[in-house]
């Protein structure tokens, strides 16, 4: 008898334990002062420096409404994140460039961090996660 009692208490203390490490948050992204309503907007959220701007942890297409769009994000652990966005107004899933890379189409980081002679550094778009969060990135 005492085993199980000391086996449920164990069990009790591991299932509470999990599932305080499993805590998870909503991540809001408004974002406004596009250039039209046409296309979607490709977003997505990172959260290492290595795989900003290439790798997103999640990532969603959505669609503009009066040059603006909110994007939800759920279910995200406590941390460090940056978000960026690409409007891709010719439906193409990718970013237009001209022909010396520098982009042909709307773009933004969380921050509204932006680069010099170059992308967003990740140092300069992150921001901590550990409540709800909603972020506005204006263009």
């Amino acid at each position: 008898m005492k085993n199980k009692f000391l086996l449920t208490i164990f069990v009790f203390c591991a299932v509470h334990a999990s599932n305080a490490q499993k805590e998870t948050f909503n991540l809001t992204v408004n974002i406004s002062g596009l250039n039209s309503s046409d296309g979607n907007l490709l977003v997505g959220v990172y959260n290492k420096k290595e795989a900003f701007l290439k790798k997103p942890i999640k990532s969603t297409i959505v669609k503009i409404e009066n040059k603006k769009a909110l994007v939800l994000f759920n279910n995200l652990p406590k941390g460090i994140y940056a978000v960026s966005f690409v409007h891709d107004e010719n439906d193409n899933k990718k970013m237009d460039t001209n022909f010396i890379g520098i982009p042909k189409e709307d773009y933004g980081c969380s921050n509204n961090a932006t680069g010099f002679m170059g992308p967003p550094k990740y140092k300069d778009a992150q921001f901590v996660l550990e409540e709800n969060k909603t972020i506005e990135i204006n263009l």
